[in-house]
Parts: structure tokens; sequence; C-alpha cells
């Protein structure tokens, strides 16, 4: 069960920065992360276009997949369930109730460390996106901030052992 320091930060993010255009995009942002999508997108389409580094980025995409796999295995041991604020409901659904830890979080740190190597002038991006991806789901209700934590270390954790 999480603490009180994790639920007062699952309540900051469900009340700050709720005006309509930002949680329009984070929506979006948050539809994007869905299974690793993004993270796959991201590196199918560098494998086509920059054939020189084509290895690097199928080792990416194999890395977020393998972050993935490793997440739903710990959510199906831990079986934590996701926050429940009776005044703050969920602004998504989600295809389970449980929670730790973040798949957003693991397959997004795992995408921005694994893609990193093959586009070390993206890193900086690369982890913002990760970051951002990660924030989203305590923005919308559906992880604790300590949820995510785990899953940001899970995902670096996998990217580096599938190096």
């Amino acid at each position: 069960m999480p603490g009180p320091v994790d639920t007062a930060l699952l309540r900051v993010l469900r009340t700050r920065g709720h005006q309509p255009v930002p949680e329009r995009g984070v929506l979006a942002l948050t539809r994007l992360g869905e299974h690793g999508a993004l993270w796959f997108a991201l590196a199918a389409a560098g494998a086509v276009v920059d054939q020189g580094r084509r290895d690097l980025l199928v080792r990416a995409a194999a890395a977020v997949a393998a972050a993935y796999g490793v997440n739903q295995l710990m959510k199906l041991i831990v079986r934590r369930r996701r926050p429940e604020l009776d005044d703050l409901p969920p602004l998504v659904s989600t295809g389970s109730r449980i929670a730790f830890p973040s798949a957003h979080a693991s397959t997004s740190f795992a995408g921005a460390r694994a893609l990193s190597r093959a586009w070390p002038c993206a890193t900086a991006p690369l982890y913002a996106t990760a970051v951002a991806m990660a924030l989203s789901r305590p923005y919308v209700g559906v992880h604790y901030p300590s949820d995510v934590v785990a899953g940001a270390a899970l995902g670096t954790a996998v990217a580096e052992l599938a190096a």
C-alpha cells in the first residue's frame, strides 16, 4: 500500500496543471505510450531510415519489448492496485487494476536508454520524453508516483541488461 507522501504527491499531480489545453496534451501523450507504442515507432522508423544503425535500433525495440514483458510479470507478482481517489477519478481507463510498476515508465526509460545508444545526440530529448510520459500516468490518476519511479528503474535496468 502506498504511503502518505505517495498519496500527497499523487494529489498534487492530479490537481495542478489541469487546464483544458495541457490536459489534452498530456492525454495525447499518455495514449502514445500504451504498450510502448511510441518507442516501438521510433525504433522502427529509425531502422527504416538509418540503415547504418539498424542493428542498434532493432535491439532498442527488443529492449522495450523485454521491459514491457518483465513489467507485466512484476505486476502479477506485486499486484498493487491502482489509485482510487474518491474526489479525483482517473482521466483514462486502463486494461487492469494492477499498477506496480508503471509500464509506461518501464517502456519509456528502456526506450530512452536503448535509443540513446543509437542516437547519442538525441539523449536529452529522449529522456525528456520518457520523463514526460512517466509523469503523465499520475497526472491522469492511474499510478502513484512510486509506481513510476519503480517502472523507470526497471526499464533502465532491462535496457542495460539487453545491451
